[in-house]
């Protein structure tokens, strides 16, 4: 059932304590942890305590959830200092966009040049 905990998840055991993360943030409804493959000098993940498959099914079953999301990258990105030099939220949904974990996740990057397009 969305929402609730997946025992297959990776980011459903990093929620419970189950798996170790480098967690930089925690709510009541949101974790943030370090990326174990960075692709910025700052790469955090956020994301939300109940279990979505992807941004698109969080934002419809839930838009508060979906909201704190999104408040968390950005005092992530105040903690790291990345709002002075500007930094990038992204939320990758399906296998084609690169996901690879299936529970809903921003990734907040910065610390180097982003250059548009990405990829």
């Amino acid at each position: 059932m969305a929402g609730e905990p997946q025992a297959d998840c990776l980011f459903c055991k990093i929620v419970s304590g189950e798996v170790p993360a480098t967690v930089v943030r925690e709510t009541d409804t949101t974790v943030a942890f370090r990326d174990i493959n960075p692709q910025a000098p700052t790469h955090v993940l956020v994301i939300p305590k109940a279990h979505y498959p992807d941004a698109a099914s969080l934002a419809a079953a839930d838009p508060r959830a979906t909201a704190d999301v999104l408040r968390e990258a950005g005092s992530v990105a105040a903690e790291e200092k990345l709002d002075e030099t500007g930094y990038r939220v992204v939320f990758n949904t399906g296998s084609g966009a690169g996901q690879t974990v299936f529970h809903a996740h921003a990734h907040v990057l910065g610390g180097r040049g982003l250059n548009w397009p990405p990829g």
